[in-house]
């Protein structure tokens, strides 16, 4: 297999707006050996950028704004790894503007409110404008992502945030209304390969000053491997030189048993847009539906501690309460819809405690699948048979017309009855009168004998 030669840095048009630029403050210290190598290697400049030329090639949009400093608040959409920080970082240097970078993950209102006064200072004070970065802004509740309206419309800030999520539905209309959206697609194979290249050349950031022997295939198996992560891919290839072996000559040599162990590892970290995702939250649900609430908190925490949108999390909570539980308990619907809200509400991390109460209402609420196996009877005939149409008792006659028809006529209505029930009276098609596609299960409260008492079982 051939070896590794020397990366092919990204060419980019010739200007002193993508020079290296001499303060590197908005960057930190990236040049320091203890920080993690995909963090060493976050470009600093367009120049050193890999991929999104949709939106920062030669001409397109973004770069236009950057070049002319003349852009507005942003919002960067797009998968993890992608370069959305580091486009803010970039924005920010390129533009002399003071960067402030903070995670919706741990900020609350209190921070939000604290750097808003401090950047409307900063410009009263210098004339400059700050650069607040919000790192997983569906995060924020509307309440949090309010409290930036009056600084984004007074110019007291640029406000660029970063989601995974789409901003039609997590991020506040209002504030999105005033934004420019760009999305960021995944990293092409080829894009992730010139970056892992560019980092073992690096000899002041990358892993340059080491031996490494490591062929082109295995750097591809990487890039494929990171589904389009750069970070993923960075921290593979970190992992796969600290325990590769010295050769004879000092060289670390990454072979397919060192890169299939790394990668290994690497997979014991959750990733919420891979495999893991799904098998976490598959993991969570099961033990719920197998009423084992000690199983179902610990993978719920897996998934919080990892990263997962509690949003997702309270999303299937929903589900779950009407597809396993349903009317054995029809309180957990109540329960899921309510912890639902209160992530909308108050966000992270207090809306880990409404998650957790509901996790283990629905653990150790009573099972019943009656609500999935009812639906799935009348879609199947909604489907398969005839669309029979709505019997003229049934319908509405709400105009003369209708009622000549004989719109309404022979309707029944269920309060005159002494059992609440026209008994006589058919509300199917003709052709599926006597269709039954509700079997109450054993457990379901509504489950009841001919004279009204609950079953047995209840």
């Amino acid at each position: 297999m051939p070896r590794f030669k020397k990366a092919t840095m990204m060419s980019d048009q010739p200007g002193s707006l993508f020079e290296e630029p001499e303060d590197q403050t908005a960057f930190g210290d990236n040049e320091s050996p203890d920080r993690p190598l995909a963090d060493r290697m976050r470009p600093r400049t367009l120049r050193e950028f890999e991929g999104q030329q949709k939106i920062i090639g030669p001409g397109r949009a973004l770069r236009k704004m950057i070049e002319e400093d003349r852009f507005q608040s942003l919002v960067f959409w797009g998968p993890p790894g992608t370069g959305k920080t580091t486009l803010a970082r970039i924005i920010a240097d390129q533009t002399s503007a003071r960067f402030v970078p903070f995670s919706a993950v741990s900020a609350g209102i209190r921070e939000v409110r604290a750097v808003m006064s401090e950047a409307d200072a900063y410009r009263r004070r210098l004339g400059k404008r700050t650069v607040v970065f919000i790192d997983e802004i569906h995060r924020f509740n509307k309440a949090q992502q309010d409290a930036f309206l009056h600084y984004v419309e007074s110019g007291a800030i640029v406000l660029i945030g970063a989601t995974t999520e789409n901003p039609s539905f997590e991020v506040n209309s209002a504030l999105l209304s005033r934004s420019k959206v760009f999305v960021l697609e995944p990293l092409t194979t080829d894009e992730v390969v010139s970056i892992l290249k560019r980092a073992l050349e690096d000899p002041v950031r990358g892993l340059g000053s080491q031996r490494i022997d490591v062929t082109e295939d295995i750097l591809r198996a990487i890039a494929v491997y990171s589904s389009g992560d750069a970070r993923v891919a960075l921290n593979t290839l970190e992992l796969a030189v600290s325990i590769a072996e010295l050769d004879s000559i000092g060289a670390r040599v990454i072979t397919d048993e060192v890169l299939r162990e790394a990668m290994q590892r690497a997979a014991i970290r959750y990733d919420k847009a891979g495999e893991e995702h799904f098998n976490l939250i598959s993991a969570f649900i099961k033990s719920i539906r197998n009423s084992d609430p000690d199983a179902a908190v610990y993978w719920l925490a897996r998934m919080i501690e990892g990263g997962e949108d509690p949003l997702y999390i309270a999303r299937r909570l929903v589900v779950h309460a009407s597809e396993d539980i349903g009317l054995a308990d029809p309180m957990a619907l109540v329960e899921a819809v309510a912890a639902m809200q209160a992530t909308h509400f108050v966000g992270f991390p207090e809306a880990k405690l409404a998650l957790t109460q509901a996790t283990l209402y629905l653990a150790t609420a009573p099972k019943s699948n009656s609500v999935l196996e009812t639906y799935g009877a009348a879609a199947k005939d909604a489907m398969e048979t005839e669309r029979e149409p709505v019997p003229l008792h049934l319908r509405n006659a709400t105009t003369g017309l209708m009622k000549r028809f004989g719109y309404g006529e022979g309707y029944e209505y269920a309060h005159h009855f002494e059992s609440g029930k026209a008994e006589d009276m058919d509300c199917l098609p003709e052709g599926l009168k006597g269709r039954k596609y509700y079997k109450p299960s054993k457990r379901d409260r509504t489950a009841s004998t001919k004279d009204g008492n609950e079953s047995e079982d209840q």
